[in-house]
């Protein structure tokens, strides 16, 4: 389930929206877009803090922190209700189109009288809005993309909010007595990046139990339907989560199904077919006796269907089955195999923990290196200097080796200019040991445009990283238009990493396209891009995609030791 401060995070920032649609000071709503991240970040649960303790949050005053009291103990902020009740409803889902934005739907709604996202697509459509300043031709086919964007999305949640949400329920229901088995399937346990409904799937004798259990979940708000065999209900964020049982001898197969995807599934019967075999959730059958053939482990299924187990994160029928009997599956990355994070930020920045909460956390997690990349100064709100970033470097020159004996990489995220250009001379990048270099400004250049700064940018001798690639935000930013071939060959001819982002609204780069750039030999960086420590978990998600787009640990340069990394890092130089 989300965590309260997530909550209140989406609240802030909704807060803040709203200040900047309604005309508000420009000021306060930047402060609680602040107050947002930093809550969104914060290490303690914010439901369990007294209004001193919140107001030691970062950037979190007493005004905010009233707010959040009142939120947590209501459910409600009058303030919010109040600029709610002062905007449509249509209009506020308007400012979730991509590329639209808060300021541009209100003038949409005081000039034009558009409340509604059908209604700006009439608009848009009957050539109605190029008399208005700011809304060529090209603004049209960016709000129409945006649409679509929007509306694929629609009614699907990010991966780590299913995977919270899945991992929770798979525990309470292993609790229960009788449960021999409980694990999520679907295109979640497939590490999909966005998930519609979640299915739980357990192995009982008696379902009873389990299904009492689930629909008494404590964030259960509607039994949608009830069985013995399935039972799906929603849940008080709305999330559908459908529980099936299945008798212990019919584990393996049922894994099997209701992991998917269709497409694979639909190969196997295939196969099946030809062999005499009938392939269902209960098991594989021999067609001509009806006799059970196995059923127990999922290895047993591929296993008689002449397949060795194929990873579910493989499972999209793109060519795992071809793989598969050639016996050329890839031997995937696992977690377990990165040693270390390449792109992380503190609060000298927009990240909320210090660099010593940051450190300290990464060696927890088992890290043997771990680089420090605050943004550089050409993205101006984050008011980096020379001096400041100098002063860094030795603050983390002197936490090098000193938890569990991490070594600390320093380095800085670097803005990538219209032009292709990048921040500091070369004699200052010099004392850097890596550059991420990523775009964050311009996003509606042209594709040849996009594809010429992109591609200067892996020319660049001390770029070693290009940070979340296509720029998309999943949602709420489509990718940028680039010619992606072009800059994997870039990438590939200039020694040039291509990020994946772990944070799960990017997952920059998708499994597709890293099934694309590894075919030009690309090397990638599986990244947290964390501002806090409650984010470098996420690398979990960047790894699953990393599976998804049939990565080994070697192609991946934060699974090398320090040595062979370093020396990729210097790029020659």
């Amino acid at each position: 389930m989300a965590r309260p401060n997530e909550e209140v995070e989406a609240l802030l920032q909704e807060y803040a929206d709203l200040i900047s649609i309604t005309g508000g000071d420009a000021f306060k709503a930047r402060a609680y877009e602040k107050a947002a991240r930093a809550v969104g970040g914060y290490h303690e649960d914010v439901s369990r803090l007294d209004p001193k303790a919140l107001r030691e949050i970062p950037h979190v005053g007493r005004s905010i922190a009233d707010k959040v009291e009142e939120y947590l103990r209501t459910g409600h902020v009058a303030a919010v209700d109040e600029l709610r009740a002062r905007i449509p409803a249509g209009v506020r889902e308007m400012t979730a189109i991509p590329g639209l934005g808060p300021r541009r739907a209100m003038m949409l709604f005081r000039e034009r009288g558009i409340s509604s996202v059908e209604e700006l697509v009439e608009a848009v459509t009957a050539g109605r809005l190029r008399d208005l300043r700011g809304f060529g031709e090209k603004t049209e086919e960016n709000i129409l993309h945006g649409v679509a964007v929007m509306r694929q999305a629609g009614g699907r949640v990010l991966l780590n909010v299913a995977m919270d949400l899945a991992e929770e329920v798979v525990a309470e229901l292993s609790a229960v007595t009788g449960c021999a088995r409980c694990a999520y399937a679907g295109s979640l346990r497939r590490y999909r990046e966005t998930i519609g409904d979640i299915d739980v799937l357990s192995a009982a004798d008696d379902p009873g139990p389990l299904m009492d259990a689930f629909v008494n979940l404590s964030y259960v708000d509607e039994v949608i339907a009830r069985g013995d065999k399935k039972t799906s209900v929603r849940t008080t964020k709305g999330l559908q989560v459908d529980l099936r049982v299945v008798p212990m001898g019919a584990w393996g197969a049922a894994l099997q199904y209701f992991t998917g995807s269709k497409a694979h599934n639909i190969r196997l019967r295939e196969m099946a077919v030809r062999a005499g075999l009938k392939l269902s959730e209960y098991g594989l059958f021999d067609v001509e006796t009806g006799d059970l053939v196995v059923s127990e482990t999922e290895e047993e299924v591929y296993e008689r269907l002449g397949l060795p187990w194929i990873p579910p994160p493989l499972r999209e029928d793109r060519g795992e089955v071809e793989a598969a009997l050639r016996g050329e599956l890839p031997d995937l990355i696992e977690e377990g195999d990165l040693r270390g994070d390449l792109h992380t930020h503190t609060d000298l920045t927009d990240g909320v923990s210090s660099l010593d909460e940051m450190v300290a956390a990464a060696a927890r997690l088992g890290h043997s290196y771990y680089a420090v990349t605050d943004h550089a100064p050409n993205l101006f709100m984050q008011r980096m200097s020379d001096d400041k970033m100098l002063a860094q470097r030795e603050a983390v020159r002197a936490l090098d080796g000193r938890h569990h004996r991490m070594r600390l990489l320093h380095g800085t995220e670097l803005n990538i200019d219209p032009d292709g250009g990048v921040d500091w001379p070369p004699e200052f990048l010099d004392g850097f040991d890596l550059c991420v270099a990523s775009v964050h400004s311009h996003f509606n250049q042209g594709s040849a445009e996009m594809t010429r700064r992109l591609v200067r940018a892996c020319e660049n001798p001390h770029v070693t990283i290009i940070g979340h690639p296509t720029g998309r935000l999943l949602g709420r930013r489509p990718a940028v238009d680039v010619d992606l071939d072009e800059l994997f060959r870039a990438c590939a001819r200039t020694g040039t990493a291509l990020e994946i982002n772990s944070f799960p609204d990017r997952l920059d780069l998708s499994d597709e396209n890293i099934l694309r750039a590894r075919r030009h030999g690309v090397r990638f960086a599986v990244d947290s891009d964390a501002h806090s420590v409650v984010h470098l978990p996420h690398l979990r998600f960047g790894v699953g995609t990393a599976r998804r787009g049939w990565l080994t640990a070697d192609e991946v340069i934060n699974t090398w030791p320090l040595r062979r990394l370093r020396s990729f890092l210097r790029k020659g130089r």
